[in-house]
């Protein structure tokens, strides 16, 4: 009834065939028990007798689906979008029928308005009833007269729709998220698809995610690592001050309370997790391999066992 591929494109449901002689599929068998007791294939539920009255499914128009990038500021708080999309919206002028002026229809000549034909089919009992949805009105029992000049009869319109929607707070990529009824209107009426959202997250140029924590791989230069003091380190929301003790060790793990992701599903959030690295420098001067070579062998200056055992732990943990 519409272009192929065309959204929602409301093509008829084919008429039940006959055997091929090769077998006897579970359906047939319903039918046939429907057809014995009446039910004119009873067991389908999509469709009623000629006599009985009939039910037709509705149609349903495909969903749109749209990647949206965002920021690990985004993902932390949560935001709002509203953006203008192309897609297949039902025609105001017809309200969606197809018809002209929305009521130009006429009784369907091939089920009489019924929106289902009957034909003979072989069953395992024998030559049965069966009943399908009409191929010329999909089960409508009704026509198009006249058709719309404005959507020549299809009842949809491409253009741009505006769709805000709010992305909640913690979501991760690859999700799918998915807003009702803001996809693609279904040809001659019925309910719109879904707008499925694709969330794609954008890399951080400092902060590396983990789960629900952030990482910051924090470089000290060997003074502040061995004398301490303070340093800046990056959050998602800004900067924080922290505080580095005399004698911090290359692996240690500085934690910033709460610094993380909310959680998607609403419970807690995660923390930001500074990874310490010590710099060695690699060009130095005369005078400064002098005063080193002064330094190194101070007892001081050598590492301990437990400062050993505590790095190589750390190691192992990192490589398992």
């Amino acid at each position: 009834m519409g272009p192929q591929g065309f959204p929602g494109g409301g093509a008829g449901f084919g008429g039940f065939s006959g055997f091929s002689g090769g077998g006897m599929s579970m359906e047939d068998i319903f039918e046939a028990f429907g057809d014995i007791f009446g039910g004119h294939g009873g067991f389908s539920g999509n469709f009623g007798s000629a006599t009985g009255g009939r039910r037709t499914r509705q149609r349903r128009g495909d969903d749109l689906r749209i990647t949206l990038k965002l920021s690990l500021e985004d993902i932390s708080k949560g935001v709002h979008k509203t953006l203008k999309l192309k897609c297949y919206c039902k025609d105001d002028h017809c309200n969606g029928t197809g018809a002209k002026d929305g009521n130009s229809f006429i009784t369907c000549p091939t089920c009489n308005g019924t929106g289902v034909v009957e034909r003979m089919q072989q069953t395992m009992f024998g030559p049965q009833r069966a009943a399908a949805v009409c191929p010329e009105c999909n089960g409508d029992g009704k026509v198009i007269k006249e058709k719309c000049t404005h959507c020549h009869g299809t009842g949809v319109e491409h253009k741009e729709q505006v769709v805000s929607f709010d992305i909640p707070a913690g979501v991760t990529n690859g999700m799918v998220l998915t807003v009702k009824g803001k996809g693609n209107a279904p040809m001659h009426g019925g309910v719109n698809g879904d707008l499925l959202v694709v969330i794609e997250e954008l890399p951080h140029p400092e902060l590396i995610r983990d789960g629900n924590d952030v990482v910051y791989n924090l470089m000290l230069d060997f003074a502040t690592a061995a004398l301490g003091g303070q340093v800046e380190v990056p959050t998602i929301t800004g900067r924080a001050r922290l505080k580095i003790t005399p004698g911090t060790q290359p692996g240690k793990i500085l934690r910033l309370r709460g610094k993380g992701l909310p959680s998607y599903d609403g419970y807690g959030t995660g923390d930001e997790l500074v990874n310490v690295m010590v710099y060695v420098p690699e060009n130095l001067t005369a005078e400064e391999k002098e005063l080193i070579e002064k330094l190194k062998d101070k007892p001081s200056m050598q590492p301990s066992e437990s400062v050993k055992k505590s790095i190589f732990s750390r190691l192992r943990h990192v490589f398992d």
